[in-house]
């Protein structure tokens, strides 16, 4: 049926990895032709290297020309793969870049379509109107604290120069109770110091045998 009537579905393209990928494959296909030709070459180098001038020499040397050019075109197929896939792979390098350009300036625009949706939103007549609210709640607020560290029971017409007074009267106060009470003094500063008299106008003291002085003897009462 699909041979008289065809197919509804359609082949995909190729896409520029798909042909880079084929480039590449018959690249290497080429390279390895390549390198059996030249071990073909090497082969008939080392026939001719032992053998003397004559026509199987000439023979020989005839099979290495034509291995030689089939070399030759296979390398220059081999070339042209290659700068083929070079070159597509910088077309894709440069896809890729338009593609990540193109998407970042995608997203430039979405940015910048939703700031100016936000900034519809912003009414700066609001925002001055709130800063004042704000600068009057404060003001408010200090005048508040001021009520309430308020002092009672305190005269308005106190006088400064009486303060003054009161607190010197208060210094000399503290100073009396400063001082230390007599009680508590060395005892040793106000006694009186011992008259100096001559030694020799002093009344000789008898002292006993333990050195203590004996005590002048009374007659006893009857």
């Amino acid at each position: 049926m699909n041979r008289l009537f065809g197919t509804s579905k359609k082949t995909p393209k190729p896409t520029l990895n798909d042909a880079i990928s084929s480039t590449d494959g018959r690249a290497d296909a080429v390279e390895v032709k390549v390198k059996k030709l030249d071990a073909e070459l090497t082969r008939y180098r080392d026939q001719m290297k032992k053998m003397r001038d004559g026509p199987a020499k000439s023979a020989v040397q005839q099979k290495a020309l034509r291995v030689l050019k089939q070399k030759k075109l296979y390398e220059a197929q081999r070339d042209n793969l290659q700068q083929q896939s070079f070159n597509m792979e910088q077309a894709q390098m440069t896809t890729e870049n338009l593609r990540n350009v193109m998407a970042t300036v995608d997203a430039m625009q979405t940015a910048n379509k939703e700031m100016k949706k936000q900034y519809k939103n912003v009414d700066l007549d609001k925002i001055d109107q709130l800063q004042d609210e704000m600068e009057d709640l404060m003001e408010a607020a200090n005048e508040v604290q001021e009520s309430l560290g308020r002092s009672y029971n305190l005269p308005d017409d106190i006088d400064e120069d009486d303060l003054a007074a009161e607190l010197d009267a208060l210094g000399d106060e503290l100073d009396f109770e400063d001082e230390v009470p007599s009680y508590l003094q060395d005892p040793t500063e106000d006694l009186p110091k011992v008259a100096e008299t001559d030694p020799k106008q002093q009344h000789e003291i008898l002292l006993d045998e333990f050195g203590l002085p004996i005590a002048a003897q009374t007659p006893m009462k009857a």
